[in-house]
């Protein structure tokens, strides 16, 4: 996990509609980056839907929540249309990002070794300064602890 008050990697990374974003793009804004498993798994799920229904309070409180991983575009694409996702999903298949944060770890389930991204949040200023870091993610819980951070 990066430290907090680094300044946050530099990225350049397509959303589920095939447009690129760089983190540049959100100078003055504050991001809520997170990383997160995979599309379509319960504990994925729940979060982002818990960011989705509360982005309207992020975007009050100038934010944006940009959700990531090494899912590919496309299925980016079905996991917004089948929750009616509100923010920004970006695809990292090469995993370049997830590894420039540093969240992709080796992670154990059920004494089974395996390498995989380890459910990260960010809190990235204005200046593009990491703020908060958070790698230990409660799925349901994240999107309510981000938006009390922004107070």
């Amino acid at each position: 996990m990066l430290e907090v008050g680094t300044k946050a990697p530099s990225f350049e990374l397509p959303d589920q509609n095939g447009e690129m974003h760089r983190l540049e793009d959100y100078r003055g804004k504050k991001v809520i980056l997170y990383f997160y498993p995979k599309d379509n798994t319960s504990g994925c799920t729940k979060q982002a839907c818990g960011f989705s229904e509360r982005y309207p309070q992020f975007t009050e409180k100038g934010a944006v929540v940009l959700g990531v991983s090494k899912d590919t575009v496309a299925s980016h694409k079905k996991f917004e249309e089948k929750y009616g996702l509100a923010f920004t999903l970006l695809a990292d298949p090469e995993r370049k990002v997830i590894e420039a944060y540093d969240v992709w770890k080796e992670k154990k389930n059920y004494g089974k070794v395996s390498m995989g991204v380890v459910r990260t949040t960010y809190l990235i200023d204005e200046d593009g300064v990491i703020i908060k870091a958070n790698d230990k993610v409660k799925a349901a819980d994240d999107p309510e602890k981000m938006l009390n951070e922004l107070s």
